[in-house]
């Protein structure tokens, strides 16, 4: 058992970076939480989500990928044993709701469902504004 902190949530992401993942917190419509890029190597997770909700992402992200135990640093293989013991103990019912995205559905940190940052002013405003 581990404790869900951002120490861990850290210790996670740099595992990740190690098998050649790139973890992005984006907004989205995801109906799991994430969303896994196809040939990418590239997991985005809802930024919206507290540091348990993003250690859980991860998890069930790294119990679906393929993993090459034998590139990882000695701390890390130790690391990512305790991890799979974790994982099999939370996530043996599978990931049947995990979204897969294909290369072109994610552009590099854009969002075509995002709400825009600097909002149009609505014609009353414009009207007061010249009066």
């Amino acid at each position: 058992m581990f404790k869900y902190t951002k120490h861990t949530l850290k210790k996670i992401e740099d595992l990740f970076k190690e098998f050649d993942y790139t973890i992005r917190y984006e907004k989205g419509n995801f109906q799991s939480g994430y969303c896994i890029v196809e040939n990418r190597r590239i997991a985005v997770i809802n930024r919206f989500y507290d540091t348990e909700a993003r250690i859980n992402c991860l998890l069930e992200i790294l119990s679906t990928v393929e993993v090459d135990s034998t590139a990882l640093s000695e701390k890390s293989v130790v690391f990512y044993d305790k991890l799979q013991k974790v994982i099999s103990a939370n996530f043996s019912e599978g990931t049947e709701d995990m979204e897969v995205a294909s290369e072109d559905t994610i552009e590099d940190r854009t969002d075509e469902n995002a709400e825009p940052i600097i909002e149009e002013p609505s014609t009353e405003e414009i009207e007061k504004v010249e009066d």
